[in-house]
């Protein structure tokens, strides 16, 4: 559809233009139905429609200037440094006809000889989703002032894995957003900073944390005018039990109060993932510290890649001070290859580009990064008058540089863990004292089966932010991979102290002190947990064997009713169980308590009337009774 679209406009501009009879239908119509519409329709983020030819006669002024100087359609790469998907940037004889249809008195011309006015559907652009998700809570958007960044926690609430083919993300109120993007949040960490449930929380660029590696890196991207794509074959993500969605959304005051109240839909596939792509995040935040009146403040980082890899995606960052913004890769022969160039970066416009063909990377090559800013008062996007020193920071104050790139490793699956670990490292190399990269480190090598490399870094994650509960949950884990248990231990409650009702450092925890034998604790944890989560199989699991050792191990010592109490516990969890049954009447009998034997045995023989074991023990418990 689109190459059809775009020859029929290449014969409109070399045939109509020529000739000097420009119409609305014949030249404009084209232009305006793919670059323009796709935001200004009912219902789109463009502040009025451009759908009909009054709707675009009546802006047609606005629309010349604005083409003339690139304002729009808004399209911040440069051509010839990348070759993206989805462009949308006018040729200079498109923005031509634009100028010359407006001052020829915007003729309208024949209805016939244009295409029909665009489309947009109603409902799911994808279909019907198999799961919708929407924030628990509306947020009241200011009327006024700085644009608001703000983070909703979504739960998808499926009872098994699930592997996510598409997303799409309906914003709720699409003249309010200006961009949004979609994390993967599988310890619920984001939860810690809302100060009501359900309510968000503020806050520019998010960092999710994990206690586990997960290679799932895909860019869920949403501003206005995007289409949603499903993911290429073999690029599903994953979606399990107990994971949440946080929706970081840039919200605009449109000059009354308004509310949002985003929601999105889930597509599934049963086919599983067999190609799992890295985000290799290029940037030096601790280089920035630009002073009032610098006009050309340079930001740089390279990294080296171990391994071939093909870039997807990219998705170039920066806050109100980014101008100049580059990304390439030096080849081992000393080749350059763009991969994007944005010569006037205006946050407003930022956005995922995608390639139309991968960009291939040999190992060796060197990414480089080279973010420019401008803090002078010669910056019409620069926030302070005057100019005042900004530094590094996630508030839409500070600056970022942030390169992201989506690529592909090539090669044995469990190689994107190599790419990973340089990543990591490259990171430490940059800041030595810094939580999230000791900590990633850690949780990779742990992920990697090699615990004892492990320890080192997540026990510097914890020296640095010692009030992480994650942090010590999987310093715990690590430590007890190990089997020194003690340590273990000790940062299973050292986490539990930071977050009394963190579940994983708990289970955790009983695990441990049940492979020390210290059996009534682990019992109660378990317990917790379960009641906690009545859907965790695992705590359930876990209870029920700590129930059964416990038991047997206070009816060898002669605790016949401390170990009925134990299994009576255990037959609540199995109430179908007749061995179980059966085994309870018997310690019942043992200590003395016949009445509740019998009613154990019956118990057992009404789940399986041919369970020899406790029709014998009933007649024996009957014939005691009397």
């Amino acid at each position: 559809m689109r190459l059809a679209l775009a020859g029929f406009l290449a014969g409109v501009l070399s045939s109509g233009a020529a000739s000097g009879a420009v119409t609305f239908y014949s030249d404009i119509a084209p232009v305006v139905n793919r670059n323009c519409a796709p935001c200004h329709h009912a219902g789109g983020s463009g502040p009025f429609p451009l759908v009909s030819y009054s709707d675009t006669k009546k802006h047609a002024r606005q629309i010349a200037e604005v083409t003339r100087r690139r304002y729009m359609p808004p399209w911040l790469p440069e051509p010839g440094y990348g070759d993206f998907a989805e462009e949308r940037r006018l040729t200079d004889a498109q923005i031509r006809v634009i100028q010359d249809w407006v001052k020829t008195g915007c003729p309208e011309g024949d209805a016939a000889a244009g295409p029909g006015p665009p489309r947009f559907p109603s409902g799911w652009e994808l279909g019907i989703p198999d799961r919708v998700v929407q924030a628990s809570k509306p947020y009241a958007v200011p009327a006024s002032g700085r644009d608001v960044f703000w983070n909703f926690i979504l739960t998808p609430a499926v009872d098994r894995t699930r592997y996510v083919r598409a997303v799409e993300i309906r914003p709720g109120n699409a003249r309010l957003v200006h961009h949004a993007n979609l994390l993967i949040d599988r310890s619920r960490s984001a939860r810690i900073e809302e100060k009501e449930a359900g309510a968000g929380f503020p806050g520019m660029d998010l960092s999710i944390e994990s206690n586990s590696f997960d290679p799932d890196s895909h860019f869920l991207f949403w501003k206005p005018g995007s289409v949603p794509e499903e993911e290429p074959p073999g690029l599903a993500w994953r979606l399990d039990p107990g994971n949440d969605l946080v929706l970081n959304v840039h919200l605009q005051p449109s000059g009354r109060s308004e509310a949002i109240q985003p929601s999105i839909g889930l597509y599934f596939t049963d086919q599983p993932p067999v190609k799992f792509p890295v985000l290799i995040q290029l940037e030096h935040d601790g280089m920035l510290d630009i002073p009032p009146g610098d006009s050309d403040f340079l930001v740089r980082d390279d990294f080296t890649l171990p391994m071939d890899v093909s870039v997807l995606a990219v998705y170039p960052h920066a806050h109100y001070l980014g101008r100049l913004m580059e990304g390439y890769a030096t080849l081992p022969g000393g080749k350059r290859q763009w991969l994007v160039r944005v010569p006037d970066w205006d946050l407003n416009w930022q956005a995922v580009y995608r390639y139309r063909r991968p960009v291939f990377l040999p190992r060796g090559s060197v990414i480089s990064m080279r973010f420019h800013y401008d803090n002078s008062s010669a910056n019409p996007r620069n926030p302070n008058h005057p100019p005042k020193r900004v530094r590094g920071g996630n508030q839409s104050t500070d600056e970022m540089g942030h390169l992201w790139l989506q690529v592909l490793p090539q090669g044995a699956t469990d190689q994107r863990t190599v790419l990973e670990e340089a990543l990591f490292r490259h990171r430490l190399e940059k800041y030595p004292a810094d939580f999230s990269a000791h900590f990633n480190l850690g949780g990779l090598l742990l992920a990697q089966k090699n615990a004892a490399a492990a320890i080192p870094y997540l026990r510097d994650a914890v020296r640095i932010e010692p009030d992480r509960a994650v942090a010590r949950n999987t310093l715990g884990a690590a430590l007890e991979t190990e089997q020194r248990f003690d340590e273990a231990i000790e940062q299973f409650r050292a986490a539990l102290r930071v977050q009394p009702h963190y579940d994983s450092a708990r289970y955790n925890l009983a695990n441990a002190l049940a492979r020390q034998g210290k059996m009534d604790e682990a019992i109660e944890g378990f317990r917790q947990v379960a009641l906690d989560d009545p859907k965790d199989t695992a705590a359930r699991e876990h209870l029920a064997v700590a129930l059964q050792e416990s038991g047997e191990t206070l009816a060898a010592e002669g605790n016949f009713a401390k170990a009925a109490e134990r299994y009576q516990e255990l037959a609540d969890l199995n109430p179908r169980d007749a061995d179980l049954r059966n085994s309870l009447g018997a310690l019942y009998a043992r200590a003395g308590n016949l009445k509740r034997a019998i009613e154990e045995f019956q118990a057992a023989l009404a789940i399986d009337p041919a369970h020899q074991a406790a029709r014998r023990n009933l007649d024996l418990a009957r014939q005691k009774l009397r």
